[in-house]
């Protein structure tokens, strides 16, 4: 329930822009060489890991556009989600601030009506806003299927869409084809024919086509299951042609290979779809960042989906192309939770804050889903270490990742680094 504005940071935070206390990133980005507030545009994409991009150096990603797009971008090759599953971390990177203390604790909690997000601090500043696309912050139903019409037709009241002045979207629901939108000139839910993606894309771009500052936030529910949801046209690859990272053991790569096989495919459209959107905006006056709310096992660790701490769970990429901006690689920890401090950056034409070296990440409950993690988390991630703690407070997890990426020796249990994890504890 906390508010962005007001809040004092304590030591291990910074202030930014507008008294925002999340830990504020290398990077985040001045806008050079632009007379007004640009126009800034938010692509957030669902269950779209780090690693799956071909910038990033994934044989089987197929994504054109994004490559390009990072080509004119800072790619924050470390970034990662505060909280690697939907709800969570949606509120987070809204408000800034880490759940549950956002007010959203539980998988069905709403983001509480009238939380402060970064849609009022925009307004405030002079922004018209937009948000399109999968919201997953409303109430809704405990007992209907988690796929299919019921929740794609739940309503989102006014009081419940963050702030946003126009709003249109659908609260959840993995219609991946054909999507329900209802919103600020759909008052009942309206089904529009084609792939989610280019609706949502199209519906964007028209309303951009307006005098700025604005801010849009685009919210695809691709690359989220499920897997086997036509892909606008693009056939799923063949399963044997993938290649598998080290750390999936053999008893999950059939089926590691027939889910990424469906995963590349919406990949690869959505990278389409993203092309024509960032196409349709005026880059020399706009923004554009690009990410996911978290990531994917895929088999890694003999694991899949979500809520686990492992790097294909909790990493997601993270490009910011700004107008007059450099490009280049950053590897600050920076964290989804950062976004409302680095966009209100842009917006005022003010530097960067300091980089720091550490993110805070973790689960604040469990989500009782077939595959997803079973346990309450909290833990610390850097570019070089990781610690996870389960809810008791006993080291679960402890890797080093400079020598180590694929996480494949646990170290929470080495005498060896035993002092090491103590210091690093401290940092939780």
């Amino acid at each position: 329930r906390s508010s962005l504005q007001g809040i004092r940071p304590n030591a291990n935070e910074r202030g930014c822009a507008a008294g925002i206390t999340v830990d504020c990133a290398a990077g985040a980005g001045e806008v050079r060489g632009v007379s007004r507030p640009p126009n800034i545009l938010w692509i957030v994409t669902t269950q779209w890991r780090a690693q799956a991009c071909g910038y990033a150096g994934d044989p089987n990603a197929r994504t054109p556009q994004l490559d390009a797009l990072a080509a004119g971008s800072i790619n924050h090759a470390q970034a990662v989600t505060p909280h690697p599953f939907g709800p969570f971390a949606r509120a987070a990177m809204l408000t800034g601030v880490a759940s549950p203390e956002n007010g959203v604790g539980d998988y069905y909690d709403p983001l509480p009506a009238g939380t402060r997000t970064i849609a009022h601090l925009l307004h405030e500043r002079g922004y018209t806003t937009a948000f399109f696309g999968k919201w997953h912050l409303g109430p809704r139903s405990r007992t209907a299927p988690l796929v299919g019409d019921v929740h794609a037709m739940t309503i989102v009241p006014p009081e419940y869409r963050g702030g946003f002045e126009f709003w249109e979207g659908f609260e959840s629901g993995f219609v991946l084809n054909d999507p329900w939108l209802h919103g600020t000139r759909l008052p009942a839910p309206v089904q529009f024919p084609g792939y989610q993606s280019n609706v949502l894309g199209e519906r964007a771009a028209q309303w951009t086509e307006r005098a700025g500052p604005w801010f849009c936030v685009v919210s695809l529910e691709v690359p989220h299951p499920p897997y086997d949801a036509p892909s606008a046209g693009i056939f799923r690859r063949d399963p044997a042609s993938l290649t598998l990272a080290p750390n999936v053991p053999a008893a999950a790569a059939a089926k590691a290979r027939g889910e990424l096989a469906g995963y590349h495919a919406h990949i690869e459209a959505t990278d389409r779809a993203i092309g024509r959107l960032v196409g349709a905006v005026d880059l020399a006056r706009t923004v554009v960042m690009f990410t996911s709310v978290h990531g994917d096992m895929h088999g890694a660790h003999g694991l899949f989906r979500k809520g686990w701490p492992h790097e294909e769970s909790v990493r997601v990429p993270l490009l910011v192309r700004a107008p007059g901006g450099e490009a280049g690689r950053d590897t600050a920890a920076v964290s989804l939770i950062d976004l409302p401090a680095m966009t209100l950056a842009w917006a005022e034409g003010s530097p960067a804050g300091p980089a720091r070296t550490v993110a805070r990440i973790s689960m604040p409950s469990v989500v009782a889903f077939p595959q997803q993690c079973d346990r309450v988390w909290r833990g610390v991630r850097s570019p070089t270490r990781k610690l996870v703690l389960n809810a008791d407070g006993s080291p679960w997890l402890y890797f080093d990742l400079e020598t180590d990426p694929w996480e494949m020796e646990n170290l929470a249990d080495s005498a060896r680094h035993a002092a090491e994890i103590t210091a690093w504890r401290g940092l939780i």
